[in-house]
């Protein structure tokens, strides 16, 4: 059995559920406590992908913020995909998660495969973000409506991230 190994980084601004989408997809946890993340926090996803390959994705949890300063600088680095977390009931935070993109872009000096995940689609009556913006970001790049504390949508992002990563 072949098995390989990607670097993906989780980019988005403050309080978002970067975090949260790491717990649920590696541990299936949710804590509704927010702690921030201080620098990085590093976790493993193993899945399969068929009988005969397994990928190891290692997660790297970026401290939120709307920019890449060089200390998040240096932890894109290396980054062989990416996951976008945006949070649903804060539009301008969708802004942010392509921005964010493109700065990792410019850093890596190429354009690796990239998903976004609209977080906490649980909460449905402080949702922020129109259909038709969701059908524009989806022409655009996959893009997943979902939700670190019920696990809605989760694994289908880590999944469509997986499809782009393999080679």
């Amino acid at each position: 059995m072949k098995s390989i190994s990607r670097k993906i980084i989780l980019l988005g601004d403050f309080a978002v559920g970067k975090t949260s989408t790491v717990a649920r997809s590696v541990r299936n946890t949710f804590s509704d406590t927010y702690l921030t993340t201080v620098g990085v926090r590093v976790d493993s996803k193993a899945m399969a992908i068929d009988d005969d390959l397994h990928l190891r994705m290692v997660l790297w949890d970026i401290a939120g913020a709307n920019t890449l300063d060089q200390l998040r600088s240096n932890y894109v680095m290396g980054a062989q995909g990416i996951l976008l977390v945006a949070d649903g009931t804060r539009e301008d935070t969708v802004d942010t998660a392509l921005e964010l993109r493109e700065q990792a872009w410019r850093l890596l000096g190429r354009e690796v495969p990239v998903v976004l995940m609209l977080n906490k689609s649980d909460l449905a009556d402080a949702w922020a973000i129109s259909q038709d913006r969701i059908r524009e970001l989806q022409a655009q790049l996959p893009t997943f409506t979902a939700s670190a504390k019920t696990a809605t949508g989760v694994e289908e992002a880590f999944a469509a991230l997986a499809r782009e990563l393999l080679p």
